[in-house]
């Protein structure tokens, strides 16, 4: 299997994140919206795409603020997924105007319960993957220095 590019949108508004909420054994857990990249696709047309079918949104795409690598193998769910290498990209977006109602969109990820807007200030609180990814926006949206590759974390 080849590595796989995911585009992902990072959304803050009113000092909240825009999250999508699932569930798995430990209980309720968070993801970006955002996905993966389709054969002649560009990454913003893939994620513009995957925020219509994820959170019923249409998006602005902004820069480029994070690229993140998952090597499956290295890490705690690796018996579901040590097949999986994947690179994502992680755009800062801003939700377009007339968008009514943000939620569940046309073709939501399997398992996703819905849309939530999780305070900035307690990102710590709440089970996100990437997990190293809330100190990195809280510095991000803190104005501090940050690196954009990441490297292999979860």
């Amino acid at each position: 299997m080849g590595i796989r590019n995911s585009a992902k949108a990072v959304i803050l508004q009113d000092e909240k994140l825009l999250a999508i909420k699932k569930q798995d054994r430990d209980g309720y857990y968070y993801i970006l919206p955002g996905g993966g990249q389709e054969h002649s696709e560009n990454l913003l047309e893939a994620l513009k795409r995957e925020c219509i079918e994820e959170i019923n949104a249409d998006v602005e795409v902004g820069d480029l603020i994070f690229i993140r690598e998952y090597i499956g193998k290295n890490h705690e769910h690796f018996e579901f997924d040590s097949h999986l290498h994947q690179t994502e990209y992680m755009f800062l977006c801003k939700i377009k105007a007339g968008n009514k109602k943000i939620g569940n969109g046309t073709n939501p990820d399997d398992g996703q319960l819905g849309v939530e807007w999780l305070p900035l200030s307690e990102l710590f609180e709440y089970r996100i993957y990437p997990q190293t990814m809330r100190g990195y926006l809280q510095d991000y949206f803190a104005g501090k220095e940050t690196p954009t590759y990441l490297g292999d974390i979860n």
